[in-house]
């Protein structure tokens, strides 16, 4: 596996830990009310498009390497 595919394979999987954070963040608020659940629901959210972006931004400017 190349270097470039682990890293697509690491953002994939911090896209997904970071999606999951921020669902259950957010049900646990609607659930009681705690507004560090909220926050850490804003956080996650913020996180996971900054992760989006950064792997448009890394497939983008490596999209001559191959995958090998």
């Amino acid at each position: 596996m190349s270097l470039k595919s682990f890293h697509i394979v690491f953002m994939l999987a911090t896209l997904a830990l970071s999606l999951f954070l921020t669902v259950w963040a957010y049900q646990e608020f609607a659930r009681t009310q705690v507004t560090s659940y909220l926050a850490a629901a804003i956080c996650a959210a913020v996180t996971s498009l900054a992760v989006l972006v950064y792997g448009r931004f890394f497939l983008k400017k490596l999209k001559h390497i191959s995958y090998q």
